[in-house]
């Protein structure tokens, strides 16, 4: 009995550690293939190459925490996810910075993401993008986020008529609009109501060429 005993408990021992050693050592269940998900820009093959994992590398010991870490560091995303798909692929989600602006610098303009993440550096400003200028253009800089913030509340139908936002401060935020027209929006606050009263005036007021809606309480055009 004891003899026998002891072959069940060497044989569980044999067992499990076969097992931890397919599962933790050996390329059996190692990553074959790495499935990128989300990226649109951002060619896949540099994703991977960032991930930095090898083919057949254990799968259960990829550190994801670091594939992720070093992901990120690619400028023009703003998030990754890695997770293990058994039995032998990663697949790495990722989220790619949405251009919302572009920022003068030099002779060439930054283009930034909501955050004012510089994802890359061009010679023209790309279509479609406003022009924000600010005294100090630094990633943080108080007049630089109130204009980028106000870029994203201002209402789609005019938004897509920004062409140039301007701000000496962050309560100093003006728009000129595509048809010459200058929106005086000031800070941040109040989005909600700005928008409306600016709306309808550009609709009703259309000979007017300077609208100040810094105060909605308060409006006056010229």
């Amino acid at each position: 009995m004891k003899a026998r005993t002891a072959f069940l408990v060497l044989l569980t021992v044999g067992v499990v550690g076969t097992a931890a050693w397919l599962v933790f050592f050996s390329p059996v269940l190692g990553v074959r293939s790495i499935e990128i998900v989300g990226n649109v820009t951002v060619t896949g093959e540099e994703i991977k190459q960032r991930a930095g994992v090898a083919d057949l590398h254990p799968l259960a010991t990829v550190d994801l925490a670091g594939v992720e870490s070093r992901v990120r560091g690619i400028r023009r995303l703003a998030g990754a996810k890695a997770e293990r798909v058994w039995p032998g692929t990663l697949k790495i989600e990722v989220v790619e910075r949405r251009p919302v602006a572009a920022v003068p610098v030099g002779d060439q303009v930054a283009v930034v993401d909501k955050q004012g993440v510089v994802i890359e550096v061009k010679t023209t400003v790309p279509p479609l993008l406003p022009l924000i200028k600010v005294d100090r253009p630094a990633e943080g800089d108080p007049a630089l986020m109130a204009a980028l913030q106000v870029i994203q509340v201002v209402p789609g139908s005019v938004a897509v008529r920004v062409k140039e936002v301007r701000a000496g401060t962050a309560e100093g935020v003006t728009l000129q609009l595509s048809d010459g027209r200058t929106v005086i929006w000031g800070g941040a606050d109040r989005p909600k109501e700005k928008g409306r009263i600016l709306t309808s005036l550009l609709r009703r007021e259309r000979d007017a060429t300077r609208y100040d809606v810094s105060s909605p309480d308060v409006v006056t055009l010229k």
